[in-house]
């Protein structure tokens, strides 16, 4: 979400098995995701991953993955 705020949540799956020849990418939409001011790449088949928004400065963090 652009307008995220604290306790936010998103979860990403990969339920076709297909990111490892289709990488997902997850727009940071001008948050950083992890600290960072990059996209998140996810590459590993049938993997999953939960994201809940923390801050201004470490964006969206791991929650599971």
């Amino acid at each position: 979400p652009s307008n995220a705020i604290l306790g936010d949540e998103i979860r990403i799956i990969d339920a076709t098995g297909g990111a490892t020849a289709n990488n997902i990418t997850v727009a940071r939409n001008g948050h950083n995701i992890l600290g960072d001011a990059s996209d998140l790449t996810i590459n590993i088949d049938r993997s999953g991953i939960g994201l809940v928004y923390y801050n201004v400065t470490q964006g969206w963090i791991l929650i599971e993955n």
